[in-house]
């Protein structure tokens, strides 16, 4: 990651990955709130020593990095962070829901001179972050960065994969996109509106996974009335299942559909609710990494930044073999502060370990 399109004289002495690995660094210490702040860090010795660097870039030089770098060359190394990823979920689970990818997408303010991020008027900004995540790895898969009224459907259908099960909120029931990921050799589970319709070929009897919340399975032969285009193309499943979550306001039964007639009706209730996982993950992104915190106004800029706290979530998820939690974030900030040691980071993983253990 050392080549740059603007390097044309060949005299950069600052480069991608000491940019990036300056950036996980912010992630990895609180106290860094601010691209000054990441510049009085990069002067630091012990900084310059790890990363390299012959001295600490100027601010312009930081300024500059982000729009001069291409953040489609992480994308590889995303990639091959969450093929390394373990599943956090039992065996049976991972074999019954194979495949399993949560797609949704977080919205970050952004300032208002980011004119290219225009979302609902002139003075509001915003950008959002299609997510695929990888369910039985709890970890994020594929990611782009689009201004806030890019449409996610339209970016889905634009990013499919074969040997998916994708499932999607009720946001993303529009019929052609279901379609289109069969089409693409995939299966989805999305949830649909109360009053969808539909046309029934067959009832299941649901009476041994009622323990599961689920009150009707049907087999139905398309989505939709006579009077409109069959747009999936083949028999799919609705499933029924109470909300067991459900807040004032809120339908407390939801209408599940998926392609798979072969799932049992509790994995297929099962499957949604782990949907819940990448609304966590956002919080996590969020909150305790601080992604919220924009560095750049340009949208080169901004997506470097958000990969980068994908890749920072990733090495946390590989450092312990599980979901990222606080506690763990916690101690890799005291190692990289110098008030953990390694040995102390170790006895921490294998706490969670043998609490794991003791939980199953």
């Amino acid at each position: 990651m050392r080549d740059c399109a603007v390097d044309k004289a060949g005299n950069r002495s600052f480069y991608f990955d000491q940019y990036l690995a300056l950036l996980l660094l912010y992630y990895f210490t609180p106290t860094l709130t601010s691209l000054r702040g990441l510049q009085q860090a990069a002067g630091l010795d012990k900084v310059q020593t790890a990363l390299g660097l012959p001295n600490a870039p100027a601010l312009g030089t930081l300024s500059a990095a982000a729009r001069d770098f291409d953040p489609e060359l992480l994308r590889p190394v995303l990639a091959d962070l969450a093929g390394r990823a373990v599943p956090v979920v039992d065996a049976h689970e991972a074999d019954a829901l194979a495949g399993l990818t949560a797609v949704d997408g977080s919205f970050f303010r952004a300032l208002p001179k980011m004119a290219w991020a225009l979302w609902t008027g002139p003075r509001h900004r915003g950008v959002k972050l299609p997510l695929h995540f990888d369910v039985a790895k709890a970890a994020p898969c594929r990611a782009t960065l689009t201004p806030a009224a890019w449409s996610e459907v339209a970016e889905l259908e634009h990013a499919l994969e074969p040997g998916r099960l994708y499932v999607l909120d009720r946001g993303y029931a529009c019929y052609a996109l279901l379609g289109s990921i069969l089409a693409a050799g995939s299966s989805f589970l999305v949830r649909l509106k109360a009053d969808a319709a539909f046309a029934v070929r067959e009832e299941r009897a649901v009476s041994a996974t009622a323990a599961a919340g689920v009150m009707r399975d049907v087999v139905a032969g398309r989505l939709g009335t006579d009077h409109h285009k069959d747009e999936v193309g083949r028999p799919v499943r609705l499933v029924w299942v109470r909300n067991g979550a459900a807040r004032p306001g809120e339908e407390s039964v939801l209408v599940l559909c998926t392609d798979r007639l072969d799932l049992d009706a509790e994995l297929v209730a099962l499957g949604y609710r782990r949907r819940w996982w990448i609304e966590l993950f956002f919080r996590w992104l969020k909150c305790i990494l601080g992604c919220r915190r924009l560095l750049s106004t340009s949208q080169t800029g901004v997506t470097i930044q958000i990969y980068a706290a994908l890749i920072a979530s990733l090495l946390v998820s590989l450092s312990t073999s599980r979901k990222p939690t606080k506690r763990t974030y916690e101690m890799l900030c005291f190692y990289f502060a110098g008030l953990a040691s390694v040995e102390e980071v170790l006895r921490h993983i294998e706490k969670l370990a043998e609490q794991e253990k003791d939980s199953s």
